[in-house]
């Protein structure tokens, strides 16, 4: 007679599958705007439509997704406090290496993360200058008017790119505002070729900021140093640009070891 103890495994096996694909068809929805339908869901994971039919059912009980009058699926009001801790948890993660950005090149240093349409800022570090430049931690601006908002979209689709910047309407915060989707995508092929973003004066004037992606991060996330025009020179650049990739490398690893724990 077959012991008890494979029935346990099996059935222990099935619910970490089940919850491996709960947190998948999560994240599709997110990829697709937070909404959709059990067709697209079921084209794009690869699922037979009862076994998502049940996943979902799971996740509307849970209070992680909500069904429309239309039938089709939303991202739910629960996972807003799941990641505004989370948010809340990475910007503490990520202070002591902002912190190290200050001390090298004497300017504010940011990081921020991509959600949805808009970059949300997640942590800063002021300068100790008396002249220094302050961002509010949870502020939201459009990505086509910030130096991290390159680097985070930098590696995107084109197509998903005009996309985003067809609904936020690309408008101008400085008469140096990239407001074209054509300039935009050149602005994002020069952050490829030399690794790193620019905000010369487009989010405000007098203002210029360097950023660079986090490589690797488990959610699109950038840092960045921001200060007067006349303190982030081209010379300074030279010199920040090394200092900000070694740090967003440092903090990469930091976040994987957090992750692996």
């Amino acid at each position: 007679m077959p012991s008890a103890e494979p029935k346990t495994a099996a059935a222990n096996s099935g619910g970490v599958q089940s919850l491996e694909r709960a947190f998948d068809l999560l994240e599709r929805m997110a990829d697709a705007g937070g909404e959709v339908g059990l067709s697209e869901l079921s084209g794009s994971s690869g699922l037979p439509l009862p076994t998502i039919h049940r996943l979902m059912r799971t996740l509307v009980a849970c209070g992680y997704v909500r069904q429309q009058p239309n039938r089709r699926y939303a991202l739910g009001p629960r996972l807003i406090r799941l990641g505004e801790s989370a948010s809340r948890l990475l910007g503490t993660w990520a202070r002591p290496y902002l912190a190290r950005l200050v001390e090298a090149t004497g300017e504010t240093a940011n990081m921020a993360l991509l959600d949805g349409d808009e970059v949300v800022y997640v942590a800063q570090v002021p300068s100790r200058h008396s002249m220094r430049m302050f961002t509010e931690v949870g502020r939201r601006v459009l990505p086509h008017t910030t130096g991290v908002g390159k680097a985070l979209l930098a590696d995107t689709p084109a197509d998903e790119v005009r996309a985003l910047l067809a609904r936020t309407g690309m408008p101008a915060a400085t008469e140096k505002t990239i407001t074209s989707p054509d300039a935009f995508l050149e602005a994002l092929r020069q952050v490829r070729e030399l690794g790193y973003a620019v905000d010369d004066n487009e989010q405000e004037m007098g203002v210029r900021c360097l950023a660079v992606s986090v490589p690797d991060s488990p959610t699109s996330a950038a840092i960045s140093i921001s200060g007067p025009a006349g303190r982030v020179t081209d010379e300074a650049t030279r010199d920040i640009v090394p200092i900000l990739k070694e740090v967003a490398a440092e903090l990469s690893t930091a976040l994987a070891s957090a992750g692996s724990a």
